[in-house]
């Protein structure tokens, strides 16, 4: 019997490895077609980048790994995608706040009116890096100066009174923190392609790790930043995807932790001595999927989009996934 193949867009990351070495069993009645797809801001990838776009514009793939903001406010207007509880991404926003040296940023309260660039205002990390500034510091958004490198990826129009900008085109902002023409830039990455970096930006916290655990510690989860998307229409087809995606996904990571086993597995020379260490701190599964261990996380942000008015009322975060999910 013919298969039908599923199109399955991941970004290269450890757990999805399993998927592109075909080790993982689809859906009965499936094949996986595993693409390396990049975000917009990525090194060209196998099959390409500018994953988000490709699924919300010409829903491209069966299977997409896909910005949590974004797909919430597409749901929140009424878009024909749903959802798996399975979220691929993770990152604590307080690894990924950088300032130049000179800036006379020392503490989050500093960054009130500085310049602070972002990919976009509703790129998940940025909407996490401005709720946790409000809901954890103290800090209002609404009084940074906001650069952003990119078009929003959903059509959006700022509130009155909020400072945001468009960086010119070509403009690195990386390149302008490093010579100090920005302030700050919350980004995952630091301006690693710009020689000497370090000796002009550092971390705006001095001992981030520790910040991020004692923001796990007092909420209990690391935030999500990826969510698995999958167009309603074929889920009206094959109800069973969702909750079948869920169990591959699972099968996938469990697999890809055992790659750790062998302390050679990795270019870190240490990288499982780093395991053992976050397990004691974080516990043994820190990336749960499902709608229970994920409710607070998800409520959480649920509150930051709207509080930055990027959706225009709360939303159930059962809204936000196959109604088969409800009870996972």
């Amino acid at each position: 019997m013919t298969k039908r193949k599923l199109r399955v867009a991941l970004e290269r990351l450890d757990r999805h490895v399993p998927f592109f070495m075909d080790a993982v069993e689809p859906p009965d009645g499936f094949a996986f077609e595993p693409l390396e797809v990049g975000l917009a801001n990525a090194p060209d990838r196998r099959d390409g980048t500018d994953r988000h776009t490709r699924m919300f514009r010409d829903r491209e793939f069966d299977v997409c790994e896909q910005s949590l903001a974004s797909y919430i406010m597409s749901k929140s207007r009424g878009g024909s995608f749903t959802a798996t509880p399975v979220f691929p991404r993770r990152l604590f926003s307080q690894n990924c706040m950088f300032v130049n040296k000179d800036s006379g940023i020392e503490q989050p309260g500093d960054l009130v009116g500085k310049k602070v660039a972002i990919w976009s205002f509703q790129t998940t990390l940025s909407v996490l890096a401005k709720g946790d500034l409000k809901a954890d510091y103290g800090v209002p958004w609404e009084e940074v100066h906001w650069h952003r490198q990119h078009v929003e990826e959903l059509p959006w129009q700022a509130g009155e009174g909020l400072s945001i900008e468009s960086l010119p085109a070509g403009q690195s902002a990386g390149r302008l923190l490093v010579e100090g023409e920005l302030d700050a830039m919350f980004h995952p990455m630091p301006p690693v392609e710009l020689p000497g970096w370090q000796d002009r930006v550092r971390r705006l916290f001095p001992d981030p790790e520790a910040e991020a655990t004692a923001y796990f510690q007092r909420h209990g989860y690391c935030p999500i930043m990826h969510v698995l998307v999958l167009p309603e229409e074929l889920v009206e087809r094959e109800p069973q995807l969702p909750l079948a995606t869920l169990e591959v996904w699972e099968a996938a990571k469990r697999k890809a932790e055992a790659f750790y086993d062998d302390p050679s597995y990795s270019l870190l020379l240490f990288a499982r001595n780093a395991l053992e260490r976050q397990r004691s701190v974080f516990g043994a599964d820190p990336w749960p999927s499902g709608l229970a261990a994920n409710r607070a996380n998800l409520e959480r942000f649920i509150g930051y989009l709207l509080d930055q008015g990027l959706i225009e009322q709360d939303i159930p975060v059962e809204a936000l996934f196959h109604d088969s999910m409800r009870d996972s």
